[in-house]
């Protein structure tokens, strides 16, 4: 067994993942944290929790190093980086949900979100997208998990720009559920505010259009026209991309081109030619299902759902952490999507 820890572990992402590990037959949960409510039971902040779970809260700034063999950093950004720069010794590995390990290139962070605090740790940090870095997180020992909407828009739009069949200019145009923006109170997240209602916001400056920018620039040389909306509901992450080809593939031919890059990646779902995601068909598991179609007239459309609270966070966190201990890929993230 191995021992876990997550860190910050009362937000959306941090409760979500000590459910996934809850159910993992090769983890032993010995390490939860919060500073807001340390000293209570776990269960009693999130009550899902009662009977399987009674864990006390310890204090996230206290000092936890040697006492897990994972640690889950479920914490704001720059904190993160702070946390895992205490705990890396180079023998346990550290898994951070925030953005604070995601950027190969510190000013480039530093422009999308605030000074580093660990710049230090990124040269040997790992991207945590398995379906492109497989091979790179075999072992690793300091992991950047990706973020929801990189981790939807980079899965549509990785194989079409490795076979270099897209032109320059990709429109990336996402939706979210309201989980997305966390658990903190936030007068544009409540109820009267949301719902009834649908809107874009960030246009131009969110944090998370660099991130896609820089992966796919990785394989190709595009600009990214990145477009969040919020929807009223829980959760859940629909992503539409759409530009124009450089020559043009029936969709027939564009979906076996698909299947075959994604042929070893287990969460990958690609869609029968006509038929397109929904997020109610990925709620609560860890699946990706991309649908898409091209035309005649050399236009394309991707469309890929996500639960960004499992994929797009906490599921592949595990994912993540299943590959860097040789475990398999899948190892109880074999959660089926709940419907209705």
């Amino acid at each position: 067994m191995w021992r876990a820890g997550v860190l910050g572990a009362t937000g959306y992402t941090g409760a979500v993942l000590l459910s996934v590990l809850c159910g993992h037959p090769d983890i032993n949960i010995a390490l939860i944290t919060s500073n807001t409510h340390r000293g209570k039971k776990i269960s009693e902040v999130f009550p899902q929790f009662r009977g399987r779970l009674e864990t006390p809260l310890q204090a996230t700034d206290d000092d936890h190093r040697g006492t897990c063999d994972v640690y889950f950093l479920c914490l704001p950004h720059g904190v993160s980086a702070t946390q895992a720069k205490a705990l890396f010794d180079g023998q346990a590995l550290i898994i951070d949900l925030a953005a604070d390990l995601r950027f190969e290139d510190v000013a480039l962070y530093e422009r999308a979100y605030m000074a580093h605090p660990a710049k230090e740790l990124l040269p040997h940090a790992v991207y945590g997208l398995p379906e492109l870095y497989r091979e790179k997180l075999k072992g690793a020992r300091l992991v950047g998990n990706p973020g929801c909407y990189p981790t939807s828009a980079i899965l549509a739009l990785f194989p079409l720009l490795k076979h270099g069949l897209a032109e320059r200019n990709v429109f990336v145009d996402s939706k979210s559920g309201v989980s997305g923006a966390g658990r903190d109170a936030k007068v544009g997240n409540l109820f009267c505010e949301v719902a009834e209602g649908f809107r874009p916001y960030s246009i131009g400056v969110h944090r998370h259009e660099p991130e896609i920018q820089k992966e796919l620039a990785k394989v190709a040389d595009v600009k990214v026209t990145f477009v969040p909306h919020l929807l009223p509901m829980n959760r859940g992450i629909l992503t539409t991309a759409y530009g124009s080809l450089t020559q043009y593939v029936p969709t027939a031919e564009l979906l076996h081109l698909y299947r075959e890059a994604y042929r070893d990646a287990p969460f990958v779902r690609i869609l029968d030619e006509g038929a397109y995601p929904d997020t109610r068909f990925v709620r609560y598991s860890n699946y990706c299902d991309i649908g898409l179609k091209t035309f005649e007239d050399g236009r394309f459309i991707l469309v890929c759902a996500i639960d960004n609270l499992v994929k797009g966070a906490s599921g592949q966190a595990v994912q993540n952490m299943n590959i860097a201990l040789g475990l398999e890929e899948t190892r109880g993230l074999m959660l089926l999507p709940q419907y209705p």
